[in-house]
């Protein structure tokens, strides 16, 4: 089951997982919009991989199946 993770890896804002504006890469590495479509350029900075829209879970799909509340945070430059 895909890790909605509840924030960007890069700027640490806020991704609900029913909402859009969330990217992702094949390891589940997760980005804002601003950051991928921006700094990143649509590559994610941990393994290369490309970013993908990720997908929203909503509703009862998301009330029987919970984001994750474990917050992902790699800075640049390890800040």
């Amino acid at each position: 089951m895909l890790e909605m993770r509840p924030n960007c890896e890069r700027c640490d804002c806020d991704l609900p997982a029913d909402e859009a504006g969330a990217f992702i890469c094949s390891f589940e590495c997760t980005f804002c919009s601003d950051c991928a479509d921006g700094a990143l350029d649509g590559v994610c900075p941990n393994c290369r991989g490309e970013l993908e829209p990720r997908p929203m879970r909503r509703g009862r799909a998301l009330a029987d199946n919970p984001a994750s509340t474990k917050r992902v945070f790699n800075p640049p430059g390890g800040g």
